[in-house]
C-alpha cells in the first residue's frame, strides 16, 4: 500500500505541475481549474489513497462498478462524477451517490433523473454533454447533443425539478472536422458556453481535457479536466 501510495502521489504532483503550467501559460490563476481524478476500473484502496492525497473529485463512468465504490468510500470527504453514457435504468442508482452527472444528452434522461433526484430528496448538477461530431442523427460516437440542441436541453434541465443545470462538458472528438484539433474543439466548447451562459449565468462549468490534452483545454478555458491514467497509471483490463 505504501509504494502505490508513494506511485500516486508521484503521479498527481505531476499532474498538478502539468495544470499548473497550463494555467500560467494561458494567464489564468490555477484554482480557476478543478482537477476530477476518473477512478473507472480502479479499486476503492485507490480512491482512498486520493483523498489521503487531498483530492476531493472523482468520476466514474460505469454505475456496475461506480455504486459499491461509492458505498465503500462514503465516508470521505468527495464528490463524485458520473461521466460515461448513462442508460436510464441506472438512473435510480446513479442519484444516489453522483453529485454531478456530465453526460447528459436528451430529454428522456433529464426527465428521469429529475424524477430520481426528487424521490430521493437530492440536487443532482448536470453537464449537458456536447456532440462536436455529431452527425445526422444529431448525436456523437459517444454520446452527447449537436451544439443546436444545447440551449432547448439547458432550458429542460433548468426547469426540471431536483436538478442544476451546471454547464458543458464535451469528450474531444475522433472523427470529423474537429479530429485532431483538440485546441479548437474546446475553443468550440467554450463558444457555446458563452451562449448558454447568457440565459443561465450559473451555469458556468466548462468539463473538458483528459490526461493526453488536458493542457489544450485550459488553454481553452476549461474549468475542470478529468484525469485518470496520468494520475493512477494504466488501467486494469475488464474482465
Amino acid at each position: 500500500m505504501t509504494d502505490r501510495k508513494e506511485e500516486i502521489a508521484a503521479n498527481l504532483a505531476r499532474v498538478e505541475e502539468r495544470i499548473a503550467a497550463a494555467c500560467a501559460a494561458a494567464g489564468r490563476a490555477r484554482d480557476e481549474v478543478t482537477l476530477i481524478v476518473v477512478t473507472k476500473t480502479f479499486p476503492a484502496s485507490d480512491v482512498r489513497i486520493l483523498s489521503e492525497l487531498g483530492v476531493r473529485h472523482v468520476a466514474e463512468n460505469r454505475d456496475q462498478d461506480a455504486a459499491p465504490k461509492a458505498a465503500a468510500c462514503s465516508d470521505l470527504p468527495l464528490s463524485w462524477h458520473f461521466v460515461g453514457q448513462l442508460q436510464t435504468n441506472k438512473v435510480r442508482s446513479v442519484v444516489g451517490y453522483a453529485d454531478v452527472v456530465h453526460s447528459v444528452d436528451r430529454a428522456k434522461l433529464v426527465n428521469v433523473l429529475s424524477k430520481e433526484a426528487v424521490r430521493a430528496g437530492r440536487e443532482v448538477g448536470c453537464l449537458i454533454q456536447v456532440a462536436l461530431d455529431a452527425g445526422a442523427s444529431g448525436r456523437g460516437e459517444r454520446g452527447g447533443v449537436a451544439p443546436e440542441g444545447v440551449a432547448e436541453l439547458a432550458d429542460l434541465v433548468a426547469g426540471s425539478e431536483g436538478l442544476r443545470l451546471d454547464g458543458l462538458m464535451t469528450v474531444a472528438p475522433l472523427t470529423g472536422e474537429y479530429a485532431g484539433r483538440e485546441r479548437a474543439a474546446f475553443e468550440r466548447l467554450m463558444d457555446l458556453s458563452t451562449d448558454l451562459r447568457r440565459n443561465h449565468p450559473a451555469a458556468n462549468m466548462v468539463s473538458a481535457g483528459m490526461s493526453a490534452d488536458l493542457e489544450q483545454a485550459v488553454a481553452a478555458g476549461a474549468t475542470h479536466v478529468r484525469v485518470g491514467s496520468a494520475v493512477l497509471g494504466v488501467r486494469p483490463r475488464l474482465g
